[in-house]
């Protein structure tokens, strides 16, 4: 087991991004829980303590709001025209995760995608 210097967020899907994902993208319909169970982790510069946190998810917000928004569907003009955080806290639950492990015995995979 090796200690990560990383901390990661969780995100996970409100209703209110599956309302929208649903609506601008029929074709790949899911439910909620089926949104939920397929969540995403954004590991990113270690923090001591959640206030550094909350500054980290204030800065980069929108990076990944339109990163989870791109997974869906690519065309931006059926994005929210306002991608701020206050409407990202709205259509994800966040949790912040301060201390990452890896656990698994093979080395880490690393594929640079211009995200953040």
């Amino acid at each position: 087991m090796k200690l990560l210097n990383r901390s990661a967020v969780s995100l996970k899907p409100t209703a209110v991004f599956v309302e929208w994902a649903n609506r601008v993208n029929p074709d790949e319909a899911m439910t909620l829980e089926a949104f939920r169970a397929e969540g995403s982790i954004y590991l990113f510069e270690e923090v001591e303590q959640e206030g550094d946190f909350g500054q980290w998810l204030k800065l980069h917000a929108v990076q990944l709001f339109e990163n989870e928004l791109e997974a869906w569907v690519e065309d931006e003009d059926l994005w929210p025209s306002t991608r701020d955080y206050s409407l990202f806290s709205q259509w994800f639950d966040i949790e912040p995760q301060l201390v990452c492990f890896d656990v698994s015995e093979q080395p880490l995979m690393r594929a640079d995608l211009n995200v953040l």
